[in-house]
């Protein structure tokens, strides 16, 4: 799937923001989450000694049931798309992938909405203020990775860059050859990054008139699901139809790619996929221990739910 980060800032997105696909193993993100949670959660909000401790106490429960109630279904996920993958992508392979993280985002955000909601009516308006210094440092930061301000080549080389580490992040070390092919296979793909950004700066924006909702906590926590559940909602016509456009011809982009690897690089990203499955089950049935709740979750595998681009 390709990365967003347009942060939802509650419970389930802090999860997103705070883990990226490419860490060391699920099984030291799953031993740690919970305190990096923690700590993003106070980055966003400044959160004082009582909302931290309510948010560590709702965040325990839900990660508890992530991992017991989830990670086996998202295991055998793993499994069949490595099935699907094992003979050569296809688009609708690929498709069916980004459907199926859709879909389990949508069982984290229905099962975590009204905690989110309930932490975030907490929030006074010094704390907003954090948060809205803190989005503008992460567009500042977004702006940057893709030269916004620079011209169109140079925005092309930096989406070529990207794409390059996302690829080797999965297959391994790309030759000389294959990264030239890979930037004739991206050169047809608009360039979106820009709408990107506006479409980030919307959803905050939104995010920040949403808080000045949370006393009204039945109104808030539904109008925070919709948010959490609807990206496109409300969306530019340009970027809708473009979007739409760079989605397809991504998927497109992606079968092409795999044809480029070796037979040892997919045999690579087929075995780190696999280890992924076996994590998820190996994490699900482990027992805590000492009667901890060993179960701060979600790390690599929630990090690609949660920093999924649905465009």
């Amino acid at each position: 799937m390709k990365s967003r980060r347009l942060f939802s800032i509650s419970i389930l997105t802090l999860a997103g923001a705070a883990l990226v696909a490419g860490c060391s193993g699920l099984r030291l993100g799953y031993q740690q989450a919970d305190v990096i949670l923690a700590w993003r959660a106070n980055t966003y909000f400044d959160l004082d000694r009582e909302q931290r401790r309510d948010f560590s106490a709702r965040l325990d429960r839900l990660l508890a049931w992530h991992r017991y109630e989830q990670l086996p279904e998202y295991a055998t996920f793993l499994t069949a798309a490595i099935n699907k993958a094992e003979h050569g992508l296809k688009t609708q392979d690929i498709a069916w992938f980004v459907d199926g993280f859709r879909a389990r985002y949508k069982i984290i955000v229905n099962r975590g909405v009204a905690d989110a909601a309930e932490v975030l009516s907490t929030l006074a308006p010094e704390q907003i203020t954090v948060l809205q210094k803190q989005f503008a440092k992460d567009n500042k930061k977004f702006a940057d990775e893709h030269e916004l301000e620079s011209g169109v080549e140079k925005r092309k080389r930096a989406r070529l860059k990207k794409s390059i580490s996302q690829i080797e992040d999965w297959a391994g070390r790309l030759t000389r050859e294959q990264e030239h092919k890979v930037a004739a296979l991206l050169e047809p793909i608009p360039l979106i990054e820009h709408l990107r950004h506006e479409d980030r700066v919307r959803r905050q924006r939104e995010f920040v008139e949403l808080l000045k909702t949370r006393q009204a906590k039945t109104e808030f926590a539904a109008r925070l699901e919709l948010w959490l559940l609807e990206w496109d909602r409300g969306r530019t016509p340009e970027y809708d139809q473009l979007s739409a456009e760079v989605y397809t011809k991504r998927l497109n982009f992606y079968v092409a790619v795999d044809k480029l690897l070796t037979r040892e690089q997919r045999t690579h990203a087929l075995d780190r996929l696999q280890k992924f499955a076996d994590d998820c089950r190996a994490l699900s049935t482990r027992a805590p221990a000492h009667g901890q709740a060993d179960d701060a979750a979600l790390a690599a595998i929630l990090a690609l739910f949660l920093s999924a681009d649905h465009a």
